[in-house]
């Protein structure tokens, strides 16, 4: 929802698509490529849950975290969460992007919850991978975490990389001075 939305606005407002990663064999599309992966799973769970409680079985759900107090953890984690990362994509602005954006220079955001953590929007979308698990403790939210998460740690480190080439001085003072995550 948050990453539909805030896509739509910057393409609007720019006329460009926020949406970075295409078809080669780079690790960077190939991370985008297993981000679609994750995103499916974490749908498709939500769907057979929803509609299907037969069928929900066969996700292998996890029933020692199948308990109430975990699933209200799971749900908190998850509103915090878009919210976080609602607020964190509304502070890049048009500097908003999905990927790494080579074709067109950005400024380097610096200021809000980027004050905080170089990455608040991939914090986010790990609570909100936690939340997942937690609501609905299953292999396959298991899974999509595990997936999540790593993929999130190389995104992270090619984006450090870019960064470091295109905004050189400032990204080095910004990375002495913030944490990668929180």
């Amino acid at each position: 929802m948050a990453f539909v939305g805030r896509s739509y606005l910057v393409r609007k407002r720019t006329g460009i698509n926020p949406v970075t990663f295409k078809g080669s064999d780079s690790a960077h599309d190939f991370v985008g490529r297993v981000f679609k992966l994750v995103f499916v799973l974490v749908v498709l769970v939500v769907f057979v849950y929803s509609f299907s409680p037969f069928a929900y079985t066969y996700t292998l759900p996890i029933q020692w975290l199948e308990n109430s107090w975990l699933r209200s953890i799971g749900v908190l984690l998850l509103l915090l969460s878009l919210a976080w990362t609602s607020i964190a994509q509304s502070q890049m602005g048009e500097a908003w992007r999905i990927g790494i954006d080579t074709e067109h220079r950005t400024p380097l955001v610096q200021k809000g919850l980027f004050g905080i953590s170089r990455n608040p929007i991939f914090v986010g979308m790990i609570f909100t991978l936690l939340g997942m698990f937690l609501t609905l403790p299953n292999a396959l939210t298991l899974l999509a975490s595990v997936l999540g998460v790593v993929l999130i740690g190389v995104q992270v480190r090619l984006e450090e990389e870019y960064l470091a080439q295109v905004h050189p001085e400032a990204y080095r003072g910004y990375r002495q001075r913030v944490r990668r995550w929180l």
